[in-house]
């Protein structure tokens, strides 16, 4: 489980995140929502310890996350930012073998093969192994990306804006796959997300953020409520039910 204990963040003087307590079930889909300026991204990148805290603790499965040693934390805890700074000669099993790297320091041994090649069967992409990264489209480099994150082998994955610069198509085909994460492999996923459809429809539980602050935390159910979604966006909205599942509707 991730624990956010009083969890704040200043920037040139400006608190953004402020005081933020929450506990993260695990085995789960979880989505951050809230509009831009909320502090989603930066609650991941300090649960990531890509960002440091400036008061307040994350404790990681018990332990305070500032304790692990970080080649034990990327063992346990696997990101994937918005900026990825990834050459684009590189072939997409290449670049999935960085995912090992917390293991195997570039030296692959037979299971990290072994690991490479599940996550390129995962993801579908056995056909583009030897295809360089620029050869790709859009959604084919995500899910490489993602493919890389799956063979770190770790419990839990958080992604920030998984969905970003992806047409609906490949972002939907994307969601699907983050639920396949956790109901066939039993991830914790974390991930930030603008779109609250795809955050209502594919997650378990729903994190809300307003003003550096958390809104409300609950199911999708609890959440997702026309009263609450206004409260968080200062926007209408109308509530469906598709699949079982409610969407948003603003207007």
């Amino acid at each position: 489980m991730i624990e956010l204990c009083g969890l704040s963040k200043k920037y040139e003087g400006q608190e953004v995140v402020k005081g933020i307590d929450l506990k993260l079930p695990q085995g789960k889909v979880i989505s951050l929502i809230g509009p831009n300026g909320a502090g989603k991204s930066t609650v991941l990148n300090m649960i990531a310890r890509l960002t440091p805290s400036d008061s307040g603790a994350i404790k990681f499965k018990g332990k305070d996350i500032k304790d692990y040693k970080r080649s034990e934390l990327a063992k346990n805890l696997a990101i994937l930012t918005q900026q990825n700074n990834i050459q684009s000669k590189l072939t997409v099993k290449e670049l999935i073998a960085f995912g090992r790297f917390p293991y195997s320091q570039g030296r692959l041994t037979t299971k990290d093969h072994e690991l490479i090649n599940n996550a390129l069967m995962f993801m579908e992409l056995e056909e583009f192994a030897e295809r360089f990264l620029d050869e790709l489209s859009g959604g084919q480099r995500q899910r490489a990306l993602i493919a890389m994150v799956l063979a770190q082998d770790t419990d839990y994955i958080l992604l920030d804006e998984p969905t970003n610069n992806l047409d609906i198509y490949h972002a939907t085909k994307l969601m699907s796959t983050v639920r396949r994460l956790c109901d066939e492999l039993g991830k914790t996923v974390l991930m930030v997300l603008h779109e609250i459809n795809y955050a209502s429809f594919y997650s378990d539980y729903i994190a809300a953020f307003k003003n550096g602050q958390l809104a409300g935390f609950g199911t999708v159910h609890e959440l997702m409520q026309s009263d609450f979604l206004k409260e968080v966006y200062a926007v209408d909205f109308s509530i469906t039910t598709v699949k079982g599942k409610p969407l948003a509707l603003h207007f």
